[in-house]
């Protein structure tokens, strides 16, 4: 039987998201896995993965809010704005930083920013990711985006900091094209000093937290058992952040084959509806953006077969 369902993913640091997929596709013996957003390989967390018939839902897992714990480190940035890179700038001074200014810095970064990415990073500028352009030695105008972070909350209990170096741990929930290491940077800056993100892990994604996870030794352990099934999550998981309605008989035909209907009122307050049969997703519609009284299609799930995830 064809395995469907979201695993959340415990990735451990030293491999990439695509090590990641590349181990379970072999482990579950199925091409069709994807991931849900790239984690750097140090980065270790939470890594919702698709498979199957749930892969058509990985973007929006994708588009869902993350938390992050994050250890800043102040007094050197480097080129890569955090541990793995050369260092470029260095300040030795003697610093004294306090709880009260680092709270002020979290506040004036809260909410909507904007961020430029990193050199070092995989945005794409003409078709070309920045990495590459890095690795070549070559400076390109990087796009800036805008943001969202929701909270940033201080984890260590000191009242002040002190020393040529100074470090830090904080938590950060935050929206998706948030880059961590960009905002150890502005942390840096806000407070006058050279700075980079030196550990991150990623503590949720999602629906999916810290708890929900399985590392691949625990997937292959279950798998040899044939009960991976066990820690799988329905498509309807990765679909969590919409409106579900649950449609009646005589409109299952019309939603089934993805026609053009009248628009739900739902649809004046959100972006997208859910339409269920028996509580399985069947249909992802959006407004029409031409037709105002009506709504279109955005993803056709078709109706589960009995027993399927």
């Amino acid at each position: 039987m064809a395995i469907n369902g979201i695993l959340p993913l415990w990735k451990e640091r030293g491999m990439t998201s695509h090590d990641c997929v590349f181990k379970l596709r072999k482990i579950l013996k199925t091409k069709k896995v994807g991931h849900t957003g790239t984690l750097d390989p140090e980065v270790d967390g939470v890594l919702p993965i698709c498979i199957g018939n749930t892969t058509k839902v990985a973007e929006y897992i994708t588009d869902q809010g993350k938390a992050y714990e994050a250890e800043v480190t102040i007094g050197y940035s480097t080129e890569t704005e955090d541990a793995t890179g050369n260092v470029v700038t260095t300040d030795d001074s003697e610093k004294h930083i306090t709880k009260e200014q680092l709270l002020r810095v979290f506040d004036e970064l809260t909410g909507e920013i904007t961020q430029i990415p990193p050199m070092y990073s995989a945005v794409k500028v003409n078709g070309k990711k920045l990495y590459e352009y890095a690795r070549q030695g070559i400076q390109v105008e990087r796009p800036a985006r805008i943001v969202r972070i929701d909270g940033i909350e201080l984890l260590d209990d000191g009242q002040e900091w002190t020393g040529k170096t100074v470090k830090f741990n904080i938590r950060i929930r935050c929206g998706k094209g948030t880059y961590i290491r960009t905002l150890a940077v502005q942390i840096g800056q806000a407070l006058g000093y050279p700075a980079h993100m030196s550990r991150l892990t990623r503590t949720r994604s999602g629906k999916f937290s810290r708890e929900d996870c399985v590392t691949l030794a625990e997937v292959a352990e279950l798998a040899q058992n044939d009960s991976v099934d066990s820690i799988l999550k329905p498509l309807g998981y990765g679909l969590s952040a919409f409106p579900f309605v649950e449609i009646e008989e005589k409109d299952v035909f019309a939603l089934q084959n993805g026609q053009v209907l009248k628009r739900h009122s739902i649809l004046d307050e959100q972006e997208f509806v859910v339409f269920t049969v028996k509580g399985q997703p069947l249909a992802l519609y959006k407004k029409h953006p031409e037709k105002a009284d009506k709504m279109k299609p955005e993803k056709m799930f078709g109706i589960p077969a009995i027993g399927e995830v």
